[in-house]
C-alpha cells in the first residue's frame, strides 16, 4: 500500500488514520502530510520534526497513485513542494483542492501537468471545509468509515464544477495576499 511507504520514509505525520477502504486496492489517510522533512538530529540518523507540513491533508489511494488530496498549506510557495515531493504519485486525473492561507481568491491552476483547486482559508477545518466545498451533507457519510467517508468525499468530486477561474502559475503567485492562519487555543 502507498501509505505504507509514505508511513515507512516519515512522510506521515500526526496521523488520525490509515486505512483500506471497502473498495479493494483503494486506501485512505488523514493527518498531516510532510512537504520538508526535518533535519537529521542524532548520530542514529533520527530526524528533527518536519518543517513544512500539509495539515489536515486528506487522500486517497488507488494501488501506488494518489487518486485524491487535499489539505492546509501556509503559504502558495508550498504548493510547489507538494508536487516535488509527490508528483510522481499523481495520476493526470488526480483531484487535487487544496486550502492556501494567502492565496486571494478561488482558481484552478495546473502545475506538472495536473489540475488543481487552490481556495483561501485563513481560519476553519480542512474537513469542515472540503465537505462544504463538494457540498455534502452530514447524512451522506452516515454508517461509513472512516476510510470510506474518504471515498465519499473522491465520489463527490465527479460533480464538482465550480466556475473559479483557471490561471498559470505565475498569476497565481502573483495573488499572493499578506494572510496568515489566526490562531486558536489556550494561551
Amino acid at each position: 500500500m502507498l501509505f505504507d511507504r509514505y508511513e515507512q520514509q516519515g512522510l506521515l505525520f500526526n496521523m488520525n488514520f490509515k486505512e483500506a477502504t471497502s473498495e479493494a486496492g483503494k486506501a485512505a489517510y488523514r493527518g498531516e502530510l510532510v512537504l520538508v522533512e526535518g533535519e537529521v538530529g542524532d548520530a542514529a540518523g533520527r530526524r528533527k520534526p518536519p518543517t513544512v507540513v500539509m495539515r489536515g491533508a486528506v487522500l486517497l489511494s488507488d494501488g501506488d497513485k494518489v487518486v485524491m488530496a487535499g489539505g492546509m498549506l501556509n503559504d502558495i510557495d508550498e504548493v510547489p513542494l507538494f508536487f516535488q515531493k509527490y508528483g510522481a504519485d499523481l495520476t493526470p486525473d488526480s483531484k487535487l483542492l487544496f486550502f492556501v492561507v494567502n492565496v486571494a481568491k478561488p482558481l484552478f491552476t495546473e502545475f506538472n501537468g495536473s489540475s488543481a483547486t487552490l481556495i483561501p482559508l485563513q481560519d476553519g477545518m480542512v474537513w469542515n471545509e472540503l465537505i462544504d466545498e463538494l457540498k455534502l451533507e452530514k447524512g451522506d457519510f452516515k454508517g461509513q468509515s472512516a476510510a470510506d467517508k474518504v471515498l465519499t468525499v473522491a465520489a463527490a468530486f465527479g460533480d464538482y464544477a465550480p466556475k473559479y477561474p483557471t490561471v498559470g502559475w505565475d498569476e497565481v503567485v502573483a495573488t499572493k495576499t499578506n494572510a496568515v492562519r489566526e490562531a486558536r487555543g489556550p494561551v
